[in-house]
């Protein structure tokens, strides 16, 4: 691949991007507008650089290499710079740096590899996706000061970064499959068809469920596909920290979706310590109860935000959230601990009673890491419903009892393990298969 100057590219990004907004000046152009603009700005600043090269080198650049030069320098000021090959290749779901120079892809397939650097040192990088937060449709800040990073790039995909780590850290999370059904993970091996009528069951009696795994473990992937199975004319408002649901992209699936993003705020702040602008998840479900919603699905779970899902699910509609954990029971007691995180009138008791009140089912994703041969990629991921609790209320010094009503089986699919008493009635009359799950019942009995 022909190689191009990248410490030249970072000095005509500046040049450019300082001249584009010159010209914009209080203009307001549009995105098309901008990029037109652009390439007449990045012509304009190639040609003097190369009359400068020729002038003190006596060599100019072929126009091979001006038009490599040209586009690298667009991809910088308007896309991902370097990044931006990584993103355009439809194999990759999703990029991981622990360092400028220590790249590693994992692909749609599960399989995973090692690129090239995406930036000549950390520094470079740093500068760089400072630059990218600063121009993003919500702008924010990223540097030494404020090391820490989350936006939503223009094409859906998610990124993070953090400064604050060894080397610089960026994930970039490619949402490539955003439209899936219980039957699409049914086919590709990941649940079975009897926890897929469990499950499409309990959408459709508005049973409120948490989706728990590890990190990459297909759980965003998850939850999509329970959503697949709400009416297409319920009214279903989102919540996240940052959009990566996307069911309001899909308007034959979803007629009516309100998408609400919590947004961080800047400039000054208030009297209440927060940034001028700054709405939380749990401001936009306030608001959001007078926007008649059927469904309210709020994404993931990692603090004292369990309340807004709490509220949410007392609502009685049905909702749906993730959260990071190991297991599904430890996903409730991280729930209890998330929901403590709120402050010391929350004791371990309330909390408890309250998720107790309020979860129904808890879906467990497993996501191992299977190595291949040595010519090969270095590992592949598997992914899979490994397990699918009950929640009810449990004695007084408990708070929250669990039923496995799915088990897992050594790597595999969960199986069948426990009828789900309080849920068996509501779950029959929206087609849940009970003799398919009695026939797997009776076929894995002892089998671990």
């Amino acid at each position: 691949m022909p190689v191009v100057d990248w410490s030249l590219v970072v000095v005509l990004r500046s040049e450019v991007a300082q001249r584009l907004s010159e010209a914009m000046g209080e203009a307001v152009w549009d995105r098309a507008e901008q990029e037109r603009q652009g390439w007449a700005v990045i012509r304009h600043v190639l040609d003097e650089d190369a009359a400068t090269s020729l002038a003190r080198d006596g060599q100019v650049r072929s126009l091979a290499e001006q038009e490599r030069l040209a586009w690298a320098v667009f991809d910088s000021v308007f896309r991902l710079g370097r990044l931006q090959p990584l993103v355009d290749d439809e194999r990759v779901e999703n990029i991981v740096i622990t360092g400028a120079d220590r790249v590693v892809v994992e692909y749609a397939d599960g399989t995973f590899n090692r690129v090239a650097a995406v930036a000549d040192s950390d520094e470079e990088l740093a500068e760089f996706l400072g630059f990218l937060a600063a121009r993003s449709a919500d702008p924010r800040s990223f540097s030494t000061a404020e090391p820490s990073l989350h936006l939503t790039l223009e094409d859906g995909s998610r990124l993070a970064a953090d400064w604050d780590t060894a080397r610089i850290s960026v994930v970039i999370r490619r949402h490539r499959v955003r439209q899936v059904t219980l039957a699409d993970l049914v086919a590709w091996g990941s649940l079975s068809p009897v926890a897929a009528s469990f499950l499409r069951a309990a959408v459709q009696a508005r049973k409120s469920i948490v989706v728990s795994g590890s990190q990459g473990a297909g759980k965003t992937t998850c939850l999509r596909a329970l959503c697949a199975e709400i009416d297409p004319w319920e009214s279903v408002g989102t919540f996240e920290t940052e959009l990566e649901l996307f069911v309001h992209e899909l308007p034959d699936q979803h007629h009516i979706v309100h998408a609400w993003q919590a947004r961080p705020g800047s400039g000054e702040r208030g009297a209440d310590g927060r940034a001028a602008g700054a709405r939380s998840i749990a401001d936009q479900v306030v608001d959001s109860f007078r926007f008649y919603l059927g469904r309210q699905i709020q994404g993931e779970i990692r603090g004292p935000e369990v309340w807004s899902m709490i509220k949410l699910m007392e609502s009685g509609s049905g909702s749906i959230s993730t959260t990071h954990a190991a297991n599904a029971r430890a996903a409730m007691r991280k729930l209890v601990t998330c929901a403590m995180e709120a402050g010391p009138s929350i004791s371990q008791e309330l909390a408890a009673a309250k998720l107790a009140d309020t979860v129904d089912v808890v879906v467990h994703l497993a996501c191992d890491i299977v190595r291949e041969t040595v010519d090969g990629p270095a590992g592949r991921k598997n992914r899979y419903v490994e397990e699918i609790l009950e929640v009810t209320p449990g004695e007084r010094d408990r708070g929250i009892a669990t039923q496995p009503i799915f088990r897992p089986l050594r790597g595999e699919c969960a199986v069948a393990n426990l009828i789900p008493d309080a849920l068996i009635g509501d779950l029959l009359e929206h087609g849940f298969d009970l003799a398919g799950f009695e026939r797997e019942l009776a076929q894995h009995r002892g089998v671990r």
